[in-house]
């Protein structure tokens, strides 16, 4: 198939594009495979028989055998994006398996796809690395491992349909899947002190039920046709949950932590214990620096994000907020050795100049990095209540605009929170100066709507979380209405970002897919459930549910805060991303990469939340 385009949709956006035709399969010679298909005005089934020819029995593994499924889910301009780009959300749950893909910009109608007969038991992604990070790449489905005797066949069918939006989608696989199970768990991500709770409802009568958790069963009652998992999590870790009910197979995944406060204790030390350089002899002693988990040291290369400065600031941020709730010796010891590199450094205090490296060096300018310098010494004034510490957020904002931030989606710009502190510490001027910077930086993020400018990525969800988040501040701020309906109309585009599989990596985790390339150790392209900054989603959407008075922008920033998590150990140890897909381009992945490196943004934005309440 070379194109999915619904008959009225006024874009016209064909929704399969990639490298390799979409149903294209890869498989052992021994099997013979028959492909059928039929359509209607808005749906498509199609059928994969595959038939051992052979005259002995056929084991198959997962990658053995590989269909393409190639969505049109890459980054061109963002006018391209917005209208005929999608988000691809996908799920191999065994027997259930679907995919929820939106249109970017959020308009409808949308394509799902749902496995109506046959099991998937993952999938992988194929990339042109010539498109770095504005190509998520083609999708393979891999079905389940089968055993088949001599001239035996099994089948894999879907069908591909039209939605609406998320909550349809949901009530369409019931209506095209009559094998459908829905799973959903109350946190995938859940606290030491908390219960599981996973509710399963089949879209049909239930008969006879198994629900496995590793190699133990799981305690669940049954009302209403609904199978409700309730139980007390005894130790750490993933809780993988088997779920067969009527023969009809699936899973859901869950992981337990330590509270948010013993979490962020334990990273506080793993920080200043094993990432932190001390050498009297070196410009970066103090810093906070990338741990190999693998080899067991700290490293350093001054390559983009090896480096000493940029996202490791967020390791500051981290030990500087948990400062305020817990006053460890040690910690601050630590802190106050970091302030003084960052100072000597990483910033200069008469300017208001943040440099991208140690020694000063701004040999790449990056305007990200302003933001976070300046959200840093929000915390240490906070923490010690020093003005000069106000003075230097004050100062470091004022350079990111001097030096044409007003057309830069930064990520986490600190607008209400800079700005109700100078005013509350009585820097009225400084205020208002950064206020007419404020606004003409979201005049500009209005005018643009959903045609973001490109950034290190053409088009992403850490371009679109800030431009809600600016919005709803500036709305916050001033009660100005134009504000609040241009945050709505970001919110649409930032949302279709947001799956809602039922796996604690992916649960209202964002799409991203470059990460692990930029930032971990192996330097792997490809999907990343999660990584840190799907917590900036986090964030919109609890702001967005105070403006509009929407609780349900609250409980869906709770699993969005809570999704990123698992990127911290209960030890202490992390990791900068999870690449989730079976493999990459042929490359085994399904692992979390050994550098710790800059996840603590996602620690740092669930404390907060944490100290808020």
């Amino acid at each position: 198939m070379k194109e999915f385009i619904f008959f009225d949709d006024v874009y016209k956006m064909n929704w399969v594009e990639g490298n390799t035709e979409w149903g294209t399969v890869k498989k052992p010679k021994e099997l013979e495979v028959t492909i059928t298909s039929k359509n209607d005005e808005n749906t498509r089934e199609e059928e994969y028989v595959f038939k051992n020819t052979s005259d002995k029995d056929v084991f198959t593994s997962l990658k053995d055998i590989s269909i393409y499924v190639p969505f049109n889910d890459d980054y061109k301009s963002s006018d391209v994006c917005i209208t005929n780009r999608c988000h691809t959300h996908i799920w191999c749950g065994g027997d259930i398996t679907y995919v929820m893909a939106l249109r970017m910009g959020g308009d409808s109608p949308h394509l799902g796809l749902v496995l109506t007969e046959g099991s998937i038991g993952g999938y992988s992604v194929e990339r042109d690395f010539e498109k770095m990070s504005n190509d998520r790449g083609d999708f393979i489905f891999h079905p389940s491992p089968v055993n088949l005797a001599p001239r035996e066949s099994f089948k894999i069918k879907w069908k591909l349909f039209r939605h609406e939006g998320k909550e349809d989608f949901y009530e369409k696989l019931k209506t095209y899947c009559k094998r459908y199970i829905g799973v959903k768990a109350e946190n995938y991500v859940v606290f030491e002190d908390e219960r599981i709770h996973i509710e399963i409802e089949p879209a049909f009568d239930i008969k006879d039920i198994s629900i496995m958790r590793g190699d133990d069963e799981a305690e669940f009652y049954v009302s209403d046709n609904k199978i409700v998992v309730d139980e007390k999590a005894k130790s750490y870790g993933e809780y993988s949950y088997k779920i067969n009910i009527n023969n009809v197979k699936t899973k859901c995944s869950v992981l337990v932590l330590p509270t948010v406060e013993k979490l962020a204790y334990k990273r506080c030390r793993f920080i200043t214990e094993k990432q932190q350089y001390h050498n009297e002899n070196s410009a970066l002693d103090g810093a906070y620096l990338i741990y190999d988990n693998e080899e067991k040291h700290i490293y350093y290369n001054s390559v983009y994000d090896y480096n000493a400065g940029r996202e490791r600031i967020g390791m500051g941020l981290l030990i500087a907020k948990y400062l305020q709730y817990d006053k460890n010796e040690e910690f601050e010891q630590s802190l106050k050795k970091y302030i003084c590199f960052v100072e000597r450094e990483l910033f200069n205090e008469e300017t208001g100049e943040v440099y991208n490296d140690y020694k000063r060096d701004n040999s790449y300018k990056r305007l990200y990095n302003y933001p976070w310098m300046s959200l840093f010494y929000l915390e240490l004034f906070d923490l010690y209540g020093e003005e000069k510490y106000l003075t230097n957020a004050y100062k470091i904002m004022k350079s990111f605009y001097e030096q044409g931030g007003t057309y830069f989606y930064a990520i986490e710009i600190p607008l209400l929170r800079i700005s109700k502190t100078l005013i509350n510490n009585g820097m009225n001027d400084y205020a208002e100066e950064l206020k007419n910077y404020f606004i003409h930086h979201c005049e500009y993020i209005i005018k643009n709507g959903l045609k973001y400018p490109a950034h290190e990525v053409n088009y992403e969800q850490s371009i679109a979380a800030p431009a809600c988040n600016m919005l709803i501040q500036m709305y916050m701020l001033t009660k100005e209405k134009k504000y609040l309906a241009g945050a709505k109309e970001q919110m649409k585009g930032l949302e279709s970002f947001n799956g809602l599989q039922p796996d604690y990596h992916m649960y209202e985790v964002a799409v991203r897919h470059w990460d692990g390339y930029w930032f971990g150790k192996r330097k792997m392209y490809g999907d990343t459930y999660p990584h840190y900054w799907s917590a900036l989603t986090a964030r919109a959407y609890r702001d967005f549910g105070v403006i509009t008075e929407n609780s349900e922008y609250e409980k869906k920033s709770h699993a969005s805060h809570r999704g990123v998590l698992s990127l911290i150990n209960p030890d202490g140890s992390a990791s900068c991303a999870y690449v989730y897909p079976v493999s990459v381009n042929g490359e085994d992945t399904g692992y979390y990469d050994v550098y710790a490196n800059d996840q603590d943004w996602g620690l740092y934005f669930m404390f907060c939340s944490f100290m808020d309440k």
